[in-house]
This record gives C-alpha cells, sequence and structure tokens, in this order.
C-alpha cells in the first residue's frame, strides 16, 4: 500500500494525507481478505523501492508529494515501472485536482455545474453573466484547503480580497463559481455501480456560520465548540426519483473523467431540484472511522474489509483482462534485484 502519512501542523499542509489510523485500517482490512502487505511511504525514493521489489498490486492512496499534479505522481510512476495499482490512473488524477479542467470536461458532456470563472489576480474582470453570492476556491487543492467561511462573497470587493488571499497563500489561480444555496449531497461509485446518496445537513452549524465544506468543517468535524456538527444521512432524505438522478450524474461525472475502480461525486442540489456536480474526487478518503466514502458502502451492506477487497477485485480483473496483463501465476510485472523480506505489496492468495 502506497501512502502518504498524515501529521498534524498549524495548518493545512498536511490535510490531504491519511491518518497513521486509517493507514492501519486499510492494512487490516487487506491482511483479514489473505493478502500480505508492505507500506511503503510515498517519497521521492519510492521508485527505487519497486525496482527493488515485484509487488502484484499497489492499493493507492497517496496524495503525491508536490507540484499542481502531485495526486497523479505515484500513478504516473507505477504506471511507467509496469507496476499494477488500484484506482483511476495519472491522467485521470491530474485533470480531477485541476478544478477548471474537471468542470470544462464536465461541461463538455453536458453535466450541470456551477458557472465559473478562473482568476489569475485580483484586477481579473468579473463576467457579468456570474451572480452573486460566489464561492473562491484554490483551483487545484483538495480535501476543501482554502475554502473558509469567508470564501463565499457577496460583492467585487470581498471578491477581491479573496481572490487575492488564494493566490498569496497558495501560489495559484482562484476558481469562482455561483455558490448554489441547498442541500449538500456527495455520491460514492465503485466499479460501475452508484452507492446510496449521503446527506450532509448544515443546518446545526449556526454557531460556525459555514453552511458547506469548508476546510474546519472536514479538519474537525464533530466539534460542538466550534458549531461544526452538520448531520449525516445515508441514505439521503429524497424521494426515489431524485436519488436516482443524483446517482445517474454522479455515474455520468465519473465516467466523464474516465475514473476507474472508485470516486465520490459532490453534488448540491438547489431548491428547484436541480443537482449541480461541485467536483469528482477519484481518490476518495476511506476511514472506517470518519469519510464519507465508506459510510456509503457501509449503508450499502458492505464491511471495510470487504470494501477494501472489492477495491483490490476491481483492479485486478481491470488488469486482467487487459491484452499486456500478465498472469499472477507467471513471471512478476517488475523483477526485483533483491528479495522482499515482507513479501508483495498486496499478494493475492486466490488461484487465478
Amino acid at each position: 500500500m502506497t501512502y502518504n502519512l498524515k501529521r498534524r501542523s498549524a495548518g493545512d499542509a498536511d490535510s490531504e494525507f491519511d491518518s497513521q489510523a486509517t493507514i492501519d485500517a486499510i492494512a487490516q482490512s487487506l491482511e483479514a481478505a489473505g493478502h500480505r502487505v508492505s507500506l511503503v511511504e510515498a517519497t521521492t525514493e519510492l521508485p527505487r523501492w519497486f525496482l527493488a521489489h515485484a509487488v502484484d498490486l499497489v492499493f493507492n492512496i497517496a496524495e503525491g508529494v508536490h507540484g499542481a499534479h502531485r495526486e497523479s505522481q505515484v500513478p504516473a510512476i507505477l504506471e511507467s515501472l509496469g507496476v499494477r495499482f488500484t484506482g483511476s490512473g495519472s491522467t485521470v488524477l491530474a485533470l480531477a485536482l485541476d478544478k477548471a479542467k474537471a468542470k470544462q470536461i464536465l461541461a463538455s458532456e453536458g453535466i450541470l455545474t456551477p458557472p465559473w470563472q478562473l482568476f489569475s489576480s485580483p484586477r481579473t474582470r468579473l463576467n457579468p453573466a456570474l451572480e452573486f453570492p460566489l464561492i473562491v476556491k484554490p483551483n487545484r487543492e483538495g480535501s476543501s484547503k482554502g475554502i473558509l467561511r469567508e470564501s463565499v462573497v457577496g460583492d467585487e470587493a470581498a471578491l477581491a480580497r479573496q481572490v487575492a488571499w488564494v493566490q498569496e497563500r497558495y501560489r495559484q489561480d482562484a476558481l469562482v463559481e455561483e455558490y448554489i444555496d441547498g442541500t449538500e449531497l456527495t455520491v460514492g461509485v465503485i466499479g460501475d455501480e452508484a452507492l446510496p446518496v449521503l446527506e450532509i445537513d448544515f443546518s446545526p452549524c449556526k454557531r460556525s456560520g459555514e453552511f458547506f465544506y469548508s476546510w474546519r468543517m472536514k479538519e474537525y468535524q464533530g466539534d460542538a465548540a466550534l458549531g461544526l456538527t452538520p448531520r449525516l444521512f445515508c441514505p439521503a432524505r429524497l424521494d426515489e426519483a431524485t436519488t436516482a438522478r443524483v446517482q445517474a450524474i454522479a455515474l455520468r461525472a465519473h465516467r466523464a473523467l474516465g475514473c476507474q475502480d472508485v470516486s465520490r461525486t459532490d453534488i448540491r442540489l438547489r431548491s428547484d431540484g436541480t443537482p449541480f456536480v461541485l467536483e469528482v474526487n477519484p481518490l476518495p478518503g476511506l476511514s472506517p472511522l470518519d469519510s464519507n466514502f465508506p459510510a456509503m458502502t457501509t449503508a450499502a451492506g458492505l464491511s471495510h474489509t470487504a470494501l477494501i477487497q472489492r477495491i483490490v477485485e476491481l483492479a485486478m480483473s481491470r488488469y486482467d483482462h487487459h491484452p499486456l496483463a500478465q498472469s499472477r501465476a507467471g513471471r512478476p510485472i517488475v523483477q526485483p534485484r533483491e528479495p522482499s523480506p515482507t513479501g508483495a505489496l498486496v499478494e493475492s492468495r486466490v488461484a487465478p
């Protein structure tokens, strides 16, 4: 399993990385399914490790090291070495992390997403077609980094201030989009199947004034003293027709970006019932304690061990059907330079 370890810091620099508890839970689920597991930190030494160790499959949860397309770094390394891995490939992860590019793809497929504009400077002239309130986000960050209560702006002066703050702090363009006032939903996809819809009700969060997934909401969710206490409903409190429509949109978004194995699509359902896709995450969190994706698979009747094994099975099936895939009983994809003392990263003990 290739991962980035989350280390608590004063700020959001490490917010995208997984906690040790999450890493341990995934490793335990893999071991419970009969796999041998090695934990490999996603550092600059990663290529050297894979040149020295043969593995059957990498269970990838790595967010990358740095740069505009960091989530694609580990998959790109694995692709170049011919190593199989779970989840989406490097191109998909690079596109999904760039919110503007992802929205362009969604729009080209006729999938509704809030109208937006990319700001390269606080002096960029606002497109008159955009209507306040607007929300300002860093264009290439995950885990709601750079999204605060102040990110929702009601006039051009506040817009310029927030764009300047994003660019000064994150050194990147700011994505400005119309703020959709409505019900927050998220929909997981596993394989080619949409999971039960999860509803996030922010109405109990009046003390914080944050009625959307801000960075503080994700980082400190459940903290009553901060007023960060949303209620989660899975399945969501939607009628059957709306549920089916939202799930279908999540599937369309998953396919439009070319996601593989798993994804999670965030959607805002406007008061008139119109769903807008906010973004697609092809590398969703898998913590059994506080991640949305496992909450949806639990509602679908999958234990955490079953979820992790399902992801492994989807990836192995995908590679086994690839014309260049090698038999698990045959020569390893990467010939090791030295024996691996701990065995394969994820080694299937199931006969092919």
